[in-house]
């Protein structure tokens, strides 16, 4: 073996190497680049509850997990409890649990459009345009929660670097008929 062969065999698994340890430090976005372009950006739980109006319509990017479901129609109502995003739109537990961003929200979607795996999802990304919003149940009643109709949907599994993840991109050419109580107009 000659000092060339050796040199440029070393000069590839270090290549390989930085290669590596880039991957998991977010390169890559884990939404499509199209939604992230689509969305208003800043936007949190607190900026939508305090202020519906400046947001419907809009498109916004939340993360959350989901605490509830309910079926109206081949339509399904999912109620997260939000999760603030890091850079990299990752969704992660706020400081305090009893904060503004600890609330929830509602998230709009055909049945055909959920993965089958969505019941294994620890956590999940959102992407969706805001309706409005909609009377908290029985838990906080005088609280209002806001409704994004789905766009895309990314789940996470048990952590961040788990490989058990699925997607759930919608074709707006078959929207969902958004109900009257999510328009602004409070549901009983």
């Amino acid at each position: 073996m000659n000092l060339s062969h050796s040199l440029q065999k070393a000069t590839c698994l270090l290549a390989a190497a930085l290669g590596l340890i880039g991957l998991p430090s977010g390169c890559a976005s884990p939404l499509p680049k199209e939604y992230i372009d689509q969305a208003e950006h800043g936007v949190t739980l607190t900026s939508l509850t305090s202020d519906p109006d400046r947001y419907r319509g809009k498109v916004v990017i939340l993360g959350g997990v989901i605490v509830e479901e309910k079926e109206e129609g081949g339509q399904v109502w999912l109620r997260l409890r939000n999760r603030p995003l890091d850079k990299d739109y990752v969704p992660h537990r706020p400081p305090s649990l009893d904060s503004p961003e600890a609330g929830y929200y509602w998230v709009l979607i055909l049945r055909r459009d959920l993965p089958t795996e969505y019941r294994d999802w620890a956590r999940v990304t959102v992407v969706g345009k805001v309706e409005g919003p909609r009377r908290s149940p029985a838990d906080r009643p005088n609280d209002i929660e806001p409704v994004l109709d789905a766009y895309y949907l990314r789940g996470w599994g048990d952590s961040v670097m788990s490989t058990g993840k699925s997607t759930s991109t919608i074709d707006r050419n078959y929207t969902t008929t958004v109900p009257k109580g999510a328009r602004g107009e409070f549901s009983q």
